[in-house]
């Protein structure tokens, strides 16, 4: 007997259903994909009932797996995908396919909004630093343009954590980790940005409440509980964006700690010391709403294991095929060559930029770069300049992050590449940060139990509930022997795209 509490992971291609004891150990875990359409080269969709459907199945799953009583589980909340919009008619039923965040198509829609409002003003009231198609008031200008006839039936505007929320509980609710990418919310204070949505015509009753994350929506209803074989007490909280989660899902709860999250893109997050926004004057940061109620983050995106990706399934055919006989991870054998390497790489830097460079840089015509190989180079070399330079990104930022006056004393990783002992003291030695990985490597999950404890009173805080959940199961101290190597092979990092720049200006923008 025990109480334990389930959670839902929503993300772009598949949804994680999990369940935890109340001091985080993980009992099961089941994951449920679903195929994403793309009618046009720039449209991305999916059915809204999809995340529904896996939620369905992965609960199935993990109540089987685990052969816990149903009645146990007291608890729940998410972790969800941002800016995916869908819309719903009075009946509850979706008016159209669901679009994803990674829809492309209103780019006219996104030029009008940036001529109509300025960036710094967007940047002032919503901590985005443009607008771009991916936010929903781009979308939702494109549906206004384009599909009248089902703008006109819009009941609610809804993303994917609030559609989860009403489906379990009937109610409306949302929260500002999730919100504050739709440039029509006004992260500082905290409500609605009338003039964005007076523009895009709409109102303030078809948009959810604003809840705090951690928050109790209320019980699930019996129908809800029927569907997913769950009992009809489970308290139902509101949750958070997925970096959101994962950030407080390796305890990143109070200043000075800086998360890192090395997946297919690299995502940062530091959390802010105050209880109002503090902006970036360059415009180079963006600022999002904490999973921390009246707190706030540095956030952004920029290329991160995609560049790792690219390399072993162009170029290590080999370990590859070794790991497959030996049923190991080809990364992991990478790793074991970049070990191999001295810091620096003997000379040999890399730009990572494939998909042209995000934060802080933001230039979508920069391209990758090796520079500085010789005939003593070989494969493991570039396999840890690749390392090496996402480091670099790491302290990038996080020198701009300091620049702002936000102290940073550890970083906690998290995603795959967290994985990397290598890597993770990599980025220590560059940094010359600590490094801690936390036990429980799905982060965003536990982020969402922890929500889900605080909703239900399982815990007083979110703080409380992380303190109790998240434990650390290794650090990485920076070597000071390597510090003045990777303190010029930054500033050779630095200087070689600073000088690249005009040739970068040369190419074409990266299309689909």
């Amino acid at each position: 007997m025990g109480e334990y509490i389930l959670t839902l992971d929503a993300g772009t291609t598949a949804s994680k259903i999990s369940l935890f004891d109340t001091q985080g150990n993980l009992k099961s875990i089941s994951t449920h994909e679903y195929e994403l359409l793309t009618p046009t080269a720039l449209s991305v969709e999916l059915p809204a009932e999809k995340f529904w459907e896996a939620f369905k199945l992965g609960t199935q799953d993990v109540l089987k797996n685990s052969r816990i009583n149903p009645a146990d589980i007291k608890a729940f909340s998410l972790s969800a995908q941002g800016e995916t919009l869908i819309l719903i008619d009075k009946e509850g039923k979706p008016l159209r396919n669901a679009i994803s965040w990674m829809d492309n198509r209103a780019q006219k829609q996104a030029e009008t909004l940036s001529q109509e409002f300025s960036n710094e003003e967007v940047y002032k009231i919503t901590g985005q630093v443009s607008i771009v198609p991916t936010w929903p008031a781009s979308k939702l200008l494109w549906i206004k343009q384009n599909e009248p006839q089902i703008f006109e039936k819009i009941h609610k505007v809804l993303l994917v954590e609030d559609y989860l929320i009403w489906k379990l509980t009937g109610q409306f609710a949302c929260e500002g980790s999730l919100i504050c990418s739709t440039v029509y919310w006004n992260i500082s204070k905290e409500n609605w940005w009338n003039e964005m949505l007076e523009y895009l015509g709409l109102s303030y009753g078809q948009l959810p409440e604003i809840k705090y994350s951690g928050e109790s929506v209320g019980t699930i209803t019996a129908s809800a509980a029927k569907e997913l074989g769950l009992s009809n007490n489970v308290i139902v909280s509101m949750g958070a964006l997925d970096q959101a989660c994962g950030t407080i899902g390796v305890g990143n709860v109070k200043p000075g700690i800086f998360t890192e999250n090395t997946g297919a893109a690299l995502a940062i997050c530091a959390t802010q010391d105050k209880n109002t926004p503090t902006f970036d004057t360059k415009r180079r940061m963006p600022v999002h709403y904490h999973g921390l109620p009246k707190r706030y983050m540095f956030h952004t995106f920029t290329t991160g294991g995609m560049v790792l990706r690219w390399y072993r399934d162009k170029f290590c055919q080999e370990e590859i095929k070794i790991a497959k006989e030996k049923y190991v991870d080809p990364y992991d054998l990478i790793g074991e060559m970049v070990a191999e390497v001295p810091a620096g790489c003997d000379g040999l830097v890399m730009l990572p930029h494939l998909q042209g460079a995000m934060a802080p840089e933001d230039n979508p015509k920069a391209r990758g770069v090796f520079y500085g190989f010789t005939l003593k180079h070989g494969r493991a070399h570039f396999s840890r300049a690749i390392m090496e330079a996402i480091a670099f990104i790491v302290r990038r930022n996080l020198d701009i992050i300091q620049d702002l006056n936000i102290s940073v004393n550890e970083i906690r990783v998290l995603g795959g590449g967290a994985r990397s002992d290598v890597w993770n003291q990599i980025k220590a030695d560059v940094t010359g940060k600590t490094l801690a990985r936390t036990v429980n490597e799905e982060a965003a999950c536990l982020g969402a139990a922890i929500f889900a404890g605080k909703g239900a009173g399982i815990y007083s805080s979110i703080e409380d509930a992380a303190n109790q959940m998240v434990s650390i199961k290794q650090r990485y101290e920076p070597n000071q022997a390597n510090r003045e190597i990777y303190d010029e092979a930054y500033k050779k990092y630095i200087k070689l795209y600073e000088d690249l720049i005009d040739m970068f200006s040369l190419e074409k923008e990266l299309k689909e």
